[in-house]
């Protein structure tokens, strides 16, 4: 049975949505989800996405998808169109069509001016790295620039001129006029504009001046009459910089900035940059390579958007930072799959069984259950002469408690019959290569007369599983703050030599031949396991380790 869904719990935004709409300051509310599309959405951005599109799904509101290009030179397609999938994956849906800052480019570029006109603003011909002197500290108040009392007349000509395409990159910027000595350093003479000769992959070659962050984000938000603009703790400081920009514009609406405390999970880099760094310098294989931290690597080791949007509301919406354990994520995954999905046998090291007392050519179709508990069907095993085991269900020596095949001993097969171990064939070096075994006919579906059987294994059919690969992906850190590398080394020392092991000649049983990349098994007494959604076709089986059935990290 699935679970009753629960009233979810009433964190402070949701408190703050709930007043405004029953006090009337908003008949609707209307929130965005704002990505810069240079990179791949990670697991901190599910608890924005849960919390933007969730408080206006809860409320009757809308949520609009704006994507922040205002960095043409870092930002591809790609990056939006995997955004976009994400989104929709975690079973979202934005309001009206994709929105881009870059619709608005026209109407800032006509505020820019008005702020010039005001004496609100001016050209700069510092450096990058003059301006950062002059900006002064947190302890230091910032000096003016000495272009900031130029006239109006002469701002509105170089920055024609900006717009034009006269100056190379970096020569000028526009500047906000604002305060130096301002102990928030956002206001002291934040840059407006910056020359970028970039083509752009919305607007193309129209613009070679492109606004800052600071200048699109309120004002974008203001043309969309967002209600609630929230944001991560980050941009605490911002929000003066971002009431300043409404109060001196004439804006069609005066959105409210909320912050809250971004997820920072253990065991993880979030860090859009790292993450880059690790898809180039060829640490993992791509984006979507199922130990990264992004929302495609996880839909890819086969985590289902139900147990991310069930992690996003656990951890809850709190203004203090704080970690989060990779195992409540783990947790959430595991209930769910442990409820949803079908269960299958495979055998990641196969050891050949020889059933000697078995007729030869016989085949018994056995019909196992999909899932113990849930209706989900049954799939078909033949059963016959020949079957494979995992290697490890056999010991000559065994540690104390071992509940499997040792010899003499007696093991029952899933679903099927006890079985005993009656002599082991070895290779020239002493392996073991096959068991001969001898079946109890008497024991299909009860116990064995006079003799009690402890241990169950699973099994696969001889002649009729079908060959896999499987990855076995397990996290990409050996450390819960992979950035604290050796001294002096970086987050790249922390990373997990066992990441991922491959093992190929693996065999699966026959109801997994036509698996597919959308559907998730447990692989009984190994763990949860789906198709590779890259890889994986008929005939050419790859199967990824999702979860492993216990949490061995926190052993």
């Amino acid at each position: 049975m699935n679970k009753p869904e629960s009233t979810p719990p009433a964190h402070f935004l949701r408190q703050i949505v709930q007043a405004d709409l029953q006090s009337g300051k908003h008949t609707k509310i209307v929130t965005r989800f704002p990505p810069e599309p240079n990179g791949y959405l990670h697991i901190g951005h599910a608890k924005s996405i849960c919390l933007n599109f969730g408080l206006a799904q809860e409320f009757g509101g809308e949520c609009h998808l704006r994507f922040d290009d205002t960095n043409p030179a870092k930002e591809e397609q790609e990056y939006i169109d995997a955004i976009k999938q994400d989104v929709e994956w975690l079973g979202f849906q934005w309001s009206g069509d994709v929105r881009y800052a870059s619709d608005y480019f026209d109407q800032l570029h006509a505020w820019a001016i008005e702020l010039i006109k005001a004496g609100k603003a001016y050209v700069c011909d510092l450096t990058p790295e003059q301006a950062r002197e002059y900006r002064g500290n947190l302890t230091e108040a910032g000096k003016n620039s000495p272009f900031r009392d130029r006239s109006v007349e002469e701002n509105l000509d170089l920055f024609a001129r900006m717009t034009a395409g006269e100056f190379p990159d970096g020569a000028k910027a526009l500047r906000a006029k604002i305060d130096m000595a301002a102990p928030n350093m956002n206001l002291r003479d934040p840059i407006l504009y910056r020359i970028r000769h970039a083509h752009h992959h919305q607007t193309g070659d129209k613009w070679c001046i492109y606004p800052s962050y600071d200048f699109t984000h309120g004002q974008s938000d203001a043309i969309e009459e967002i209600s609630h603009s929230i944001c991560t703790l980050e941009f605490e400081d911002h929000r003066p910089l971002y009431e300043w920009f409404l109060d001196n514009l004439p804006v069609p609406a005066k959105p409210r900035q909320y912050e809250f405390a971004r997820l920072n999970l253990n065991y993880t880099v979030t860090s859009k940059r790292k993450l880059k760094q690790l898809v180039d310098e060829g640490h993992v294989d791509g984006w979507d390579d199922p130990r990264m931290s992004t929302l495609s690597a996880f839909r890819r080791r086969g985590y289902t958007p139900a147990s991310i949007r069930e992690f996003c509301e656990r951890i809850g919406v709190t203004r203090s930072d704080a970690v989060v354990d990779m195992g409540m994520l783990e947790f959430c995954i595991r209930d769910d799959l442990d409820n949803n999905a079908p269960r299958a046998m495979c055998v990641l090291r196969p050891l050949k069984v020889t059933i000697t007392n078995y007729p030869e050519g016989q085949v018994e179709n056995l019909t196992l259950p999909r899932h113990p508990k849930q209706d989900m069907g049954e799939r078909t095993l033949p059963f016959s002469r020949e079957l494979y085991i995992d290697q490890d269900d056999y010991m000559v020596d065994p540690p104390k408690g071992y509940k499997r095949l040792v010899p003499g001993g007696e093991v029952r097969l899933r679903g099927s019959y006890v079985i005993r171990a009656d002599e082991a064939i070895t290779d020239a070096e002493g392996n073991i290569v096959e068991l001969l075994c001898s079946y109890d006919p008497d024991t299909l579906g009860k116990n064995p007369e006079g003799r009690k059987v402890k241990g169950v294994i699973h099994w696969v059919p001889g002649a009729e599983s079908v060959e896999c690969e499987v990855r076995l992906y397990d996290r990409l850190f050996t450390a819960a703050n992979p950035d604290k590398g050796e001294e002096g080394g970086t987050f790249l020392d922390n990373i997990n030599p066992d990441s991922l092991v491959v093992l190929k000649g693996c065999r699966a049983e026959p109801s997994l031949a036509t698996a597919t990349s959308d559907e998730r098994f447990q692989f009984e007494r190994e763990g949860y396991f789906c198709a590779d959604s890259k890889d994986s076709r008929p005939g050419n089986l790859v199967f990824n380790r999702t979860v492993t059935l216990r949490d061995s990290w926190g052993q």
